[in-house]
């Protein structure tokens, strides 16, 4: 930013103006300003006309334009609400389903303002998440539009499991999802084994449509799920019902498995060869699949020299071949408590790809070049050969930073001290510091939970983030450079400000409970929320805040438009370090790979559209894993019915309270129906009073409760308060 200079009368010149103009935009892509604004949140010397001028010449570079009286905002960030299309509009209308339980459906298309309503009539069997093509009806439903869904773009889900039935001449799978209110036909010759009554995987392979006379799906049966145990069972119907495909084609596995073990002696003549630099990775005990690994060499000059290696998937996972497609699809690997569904087979993401320890590795690099004072003055990126000498743990990592003894304990403390210093500043420029509670299980050989805890993040687990962080920002920053002169479609990982409605009702709901927020500026928000975190160390009352304060936040999401990520206080920002797991990271591999020594451009239009649907099945994957999460919590519970706990009341509603046990996080709820007099909750869902002895009880108050019955088919638990 230009800032106020101290002698008097200095105005910027005009480049530098807009330059700073055009840098707070980007900053604040959603809103609009005019130049006594900007002149004020800039701190700007120049005079009110030096502004506009500015502003005006960057509306003429199409960088600016005007929105609103005399405002001006980004051009790619104009809001695109639009009215509704009529019924002649030309041109398809896109959106995606949310079906209701009356059968009707709701299509939310982009830059539409409000919802098209479908009646139960015209959904066409498109199920909930789908893409679809609507047709516009004259009527309308409350002044809200009307349509009838004419074509299925892309189905979300085409694999469910069910009960089948099996008769004399065919068979159907009953669905468990609520959602899919169709009996799935299947063939006699489909069943691949499956008899009556058994629980089923089944492909939907036809769909009624026009084309055809079906009144039902048809599919065939691609897995028996019988002779598995109910935790199997529950974990694969989490991950089918969120969309997610259980196995891979023969033809992916057979593309995986042709790969050769050894790497030519002619692609690593291709490649910077670091195999004979300290290597190392740090990962959980359990792993098995290592996606990135740290080098460390001291330089003769003085300084060192620390390298942020990435598995190399991209030389294994070729565009356009099954084996991508499939990967594309899932778009990232999903994790549940017990089992991991990979998004590459195992033949690549444990095998060929995972950096393990005692083997030569293709990696892409981020080679980082600090000099004596840890300070970041140089870096590289490209392709490379590894090999790890060393695989810690987190926990031998930890142990090795807190006694300075151990393998390589020099080098890991210094890597330790230059990450602590890269987080300092971080949080200095605006990087937010919300953790919420990671709840871990120990389950016994039959995947029964038989503890429940919180996992605690140490420096060993900040060290390998912080230069993670640091690959992801150098990365975009790179690309978003070359992009100056025109500009390099790219993937960004961005985060938007908070949403002011949500932030605006948080401010107050803090305020009920003692802590006060400022908030005048995206950078008051920020300090805010730190200190917010810094005080809920002490305080279990606002520690209570910490959650719904992450919900005020916008959802990070993949996008082609950098807006810069909020959340982290990078300007540029993208997912570089994890191509094993998330596809996001091997588009990014690929671009940053064609433009290392050239330029090459994606076509932005689909590259969007990929980012997309990478961030919806970025959000089922998180869906999955809460799901599983609070299965394993209700079956954990399930076995102390009966039992009394410590909690903290977490919610409430005009039925109850929810309360949510120390330790495992396990959350229930505890009607009035049960309290000893009638109690009534405030409007501000802040506190409950009794009515006849007004007897109050607050969100963060600590109660003892009974669990009276856990009901793993709904993820529900009930819980009575113990008084004292």
């Amino acid at each position: 930013m230009v800032r106020k200079k101290k002698s008097k009368g200095h105005v910027p010149e005009q480049q530098a103006i807009q330059q700073a103009i055009g840098r707070f935009f980007k900053q604040h892509p959603r809103k609009a300003y005019n130049a006594k604004q900007i002149i004020r949140k800039l701190d700007l010397s120049a005079n009110r006309d030096a502004v506009q001028h500015a502003l005006t010449t960057l509306v003429k570079k199409e960088i600016l334009e005007s929105a609103f009286e005399d405002k001006f905002r980004l051009v790619s960030s104009a809001p695109s609400k639009q009215a509704a299309p009529s019924p002649r509009a030309k041109g398809p209308i896109i959106g995606s389903v949310d079906l209701t339980r009356s059968g009707a459906a709701f299509i939310s298309v982009p830059g539409m303002e409000r919802d098209i309503f479908i009646p139960p009539r015209a959904v066409n069997t498109a199920l909930q998440g789908d893409t679809v093509e609507v047709r516009m009806r004259q009527g309308r439903r409350g002044g809200r539009p009307e349509g009838e869904i004419v074509r299925i773009v892309k189905r979300v889900n085409e694999h469910f499991i069910g009960t089948i039935r099996i008769w004399r001449k065919h068979a159907i799978v009953v669905p468990d999802k609520l959602n899919m209110p169709f009996d799935i036909l299947v063939g006699l010759g489909e069943l691949a084994g499956a008899e009556d009554g058994e629980k089923v995987v089944v492909h939907v392979t036809d769909w009624p449509g026009p084309e055809n006379k079906l009144r039902n799906p048809k599919g065939k049966v691609t897995g028996r799920l019988n002779d598995q145990s109910i935790n199997d069972v529950e974990m694969q119907a989490i991950l089918v019902n969120n969309g997610f495909q259980l196995y891979f084609s023969e033809e992916a596995h057979g593309i995986a498995d042709a790969f050769p073990a050894e790497i030519s002696e002619a692609e690593i003549a291709k490649r910077r060869d670091f195999r004979e630099i300290l290597t190392f990775t740090i990962d959980p005990e359990d792993a098995k699949d290592f996606d990135d690994a740290i080098s460390y060499r001291k330089l003769k000059e003085g300084g060192c020299e620390i390298g942020v290696h990435i598995a190399d998937v991209t030389h294994y996972l070729q565009p356009d071949t099954v084996l991508d497609k499939e990967a594309y699809d899932r778009s990232t690997s999903v994790y549940l408590v017990d089992r991991v569904l990979p998004m590459l087979p195992e033949r690549l993401s444990n095998e060929l790809c995972s950096l393990r320890p005692d083997e030569d590795s293709l990696t892409f690099s981020a080679v980082f070049t600090f000099d004596e004072k840890d300070k970041l003055v140089d870096r590289w990126f490209g392709k490379t050969v590894i090999h790890s000498h060393r695989r810690f743990s987190y926990e031998q990592a930890q142990e090795v930073l807190e006694t300075g003894k151990g393998d390589h304990a020099q080098e890991l403390l210094h890597v330790n001290r230059i990450a602590t210093r890269l987080r300092k500043q971080r949080f200095k420029d605006g990087s937010i510091s919300f953790e919420s509670e990671e709840v871990k299980f120990r389950l016994n050989e039959e995947g029964v939970p038989i503890e429940v805890y919180t996992k605690e993040r140490k420096e060993a687990h900040l060290l390998i983030e912080d230069f993670m962080l640091l690959a992801n920002k150098e990365v975009a920053a790179y690309i978003q450079k070359k992009s100056e002169g025109q500009e390099i479609p790219f993937v960004y990982r961005v985060h938007d400000l908070p949403d002011p409605d949500k932030l605006n009702d948080f401010v107050l709901f803090a305020k009920e409970v003692g802590f006060k927020m400022e908030v005048k500026t995206p950078e008051q928000v920020a300090r805010s929320f730190n200190k917010l975190a810094e005080a809920a160390k002490e305080n279990e009352l606002l520690r209570m805040l910490e959650p719904l304060a992450i919900r005020t936040m916008a959802k990070a999401a993949y996008t082609t438009n950098n807006i810069g990520h909020y959340g982290l206080g990078f300007q540029d920002y993208t997912h570089f370090t994890s191509p094993i797991r998330r596809y996001s990271d091997v588009l990014v591999h690929r671009i940053l790979a064609r433009n290392l020594d050239s330029v090459w451009r994606e076509d932005k239009f689909l590259l969007e559209a990929r980012c997309r649907y990478i961030s919806q099945q970025e959000r089922r994957a998180m869906d999955a894993e809460r799901e599983s999460i609070k299965y394993k919590q209700v079956e954990f519970i399930e076995k102390h019915v009966g039992e009394i706990f410590e909690g903290q009341i977490s919610g409430m509603m005009d039925k109850g309270i929810f309360v949510q046990l120390r330790g495992s996080l396990v959350e229930g709820m505890a009607p009035f129906s049960h309290f000893p007099e009638p109690y009534e909750v405030d409007d501000s869902r802040l506190k409950a009073r009794g009515k006849h002895t007004a007897t109050v009880l607050k969100m963060g108050d600590t109660v003892n409760v009974q669990i009276m019955f856990a009901d793993l088919a709904h993820r529900q638990v009930e819980m009575r308060v113990i008084w004292e």
